[in-house]
């Protein structure tokens, strides 16, 4: 679709936005919401006619793209047919639904909890953890993100957390591997790797084994940096959970439904947990949707004792024909497969290139549609571009990276002192290019950051 600029209409969606419309994790006055106009495919554009190639699928969710139309005549059919309805009955989108992904989950994860999101996803997922181990305690990672109601935010290991931290959730953090930034003094990834283990179990002894319930870690951590773990790792961490009776979560809210190559990233490293978190890929996002997949052992749990837990609009009828027709569309079109084709072959050699030439790239890493520029002020001592969680002015180097990118027509995903490259996972070859010369101009501006 071509954008027709409405500059009046834009005026007063911009008005009504900073008079009415509380945002989240922002101060209220220190922003400036673009006003979107329209999306399709992988490009959105205002209402002055600008159109921006989306290098963040949204908030990493539209994986197969904006107004997909065989999803958007699913949802419109699917209204005709039954708008909502209450959660304890079998209704057909939501059994189809609940039967599609669990044909795609790995082992035994068959049973599908529907949420509204992937917070409350995480929210019942550590809930099943506590209740089928009888434990208080759960383990996450340092560079985490899990979501931002109460045990999820709790879970979180990185500064969006603080405000909302009141030391009483039951969560103790550990440090994961990163070999880039290792706490470890690691020089390998097998040493990365094999003192990582080293440093969980100790955590875990030190804690009581016990004593906690889970273990949740995101499979390939998304907003922290995409930091993707060590051969062995995973498995390493399974078999831990296993020696010590811990309910074993990966939360593939973000890495899931083919973001990584996989339908699900644990896939890359053939392992399966207990509980496995999703939402956001599931339907790409154009109706509410997220969920728990449960291993036989802990549904056993509660065959014959209820779960206390539920969502009014768990499984809604809408969200639930947008993921059948989601899933249905990524099979068709084969989407998960161009996704891993695309990554290795263009993305990846493209933003390795960009690595040799531009000086504030210390790092790329990625995997599928999913990638990370770690930037830097100094590549031989790894010091970021910006500082940790920077703000305001100590900020600068990045919002000019960003305000580049964007004035090249390049809308991206930035994060600290990263910039995540992960376009719809049905971007073509073109688009991706475009993106990627439009990346290039854009690290120019971090480049003259560089000391």
């Amino acid at each position: 679709m071509t954008p027709q600029p409405n500059p009046q209409v834009g005026a007063a969606v911009k008005a009504a936005d900073r008079k009415h419309v509380f945002h989240s994790w922002s101060a209220q006055e220190l922003i400036d919401p673009l006003a979107v106009a329209g999306a399709e495919g992988s490009y959105f554009w205002d209402y002055d006619g600008n159109r921006y190639l989306d290098f963040t699928s949204g908030l990493v969710y539209t994986n197969i793209g904006y107004q997909h139309p065989k999803v958007v005549a699913a949802i419109q059919e699917q209204a005709g047919k039954m708008t909502t309805f209450a959660p304890a009955f079998a209704i057909e989108s939501r059994s189809e639904a609940a039967r599609l992904i669990a044909e795609r989950t790995p082992g035994d994860l068959d049973k599908i909890f529907f949420t509204n999101a992937g917070a409350d996803a995480v929210e019942h997922a550590l809930r099943m953890a506590r209740l089928h181990t009888g434990r208080p305690k759960v383990l996450s990672a340092y560079r985490s993100y899990h979501g931002g109601t109460q045990q999820a935010i709790n879970a979180t290991g990185d500064p969006r957390r603080w405000a909302s931290d009141t030391g009483t959730a039951g969560v103790v953090r550990f440090w994961a591997p990163f070999l880039y930034r290792s706490r470890f003094y690691a020089e390998t990834e097998e040493q990365e790797c094999a003192r990582a283990l080293e440093h969980l179990e100790s955590t875990i002894q030190f804690e009581g084994p016990g004593t906690i319930a889970a273990i949740i870690l995101e499979t390939v951590p998304g907003t922290a940096g995409i930091m993707l773990p060590p051969k062995g790792y995973l498995a390493g961490v399974r078999e831990i959970c296993d020696r010590y009776g811990i309910v074993f979560i990966l939360d593939e809210v973000m890495a899931g439904f083919g973001r990584t190559g996989k339908w699900f990233a644990a896939d890359l490293y053939d392992v399966t947990p207990d509980l496995l978190t999703f939402a956001k890929g599931v339907n790409s996002g154009y109706v509410p949707l997220g969920g728990v997949a449960i291993s036989s052992a802990i549904a056993e749990t509660f065959a014959k004792r209820p779960y206390p837990g539920g969502l009014t609009y768990s499984g809604h009828p809408l969200a639930c024909a947008a993921a059948v027709a989601t899933i249905n569309v990524m099979e068709e079109e084969g989407i998960v497969a161009h996704a891993a084709k695309l990554g290795s072959e263009i993305i990846e050699p493209a933003l390795r290139d960009l690595a040799e030439r531009h000086p504030s790239v210390g790092e790329v890493r990625g995997v599928g549609m999913f990638w990370a520029l770690e930037l830097v002020r100094d590549r031989s001592t790894r010091e970021p571009l910006v500082p940790y969680n920077a703000a305001g002015e100590a900020n600068a180097p990045m919002a000019a990276f960003g305000a580049a990118a964007k004035a090249n027509g390049l809308w991206p995903f930035i994060n600290m002192n990263r910039t995540h490259v992960v376009p719809a996972l049905n971007i073509t070859e073109s688009e991706a290019k475009e993106g990627l010369s439009a990346l290039d101009v854009a690290l120019a501006a971090a480049d003259e950051h560089v000391a």
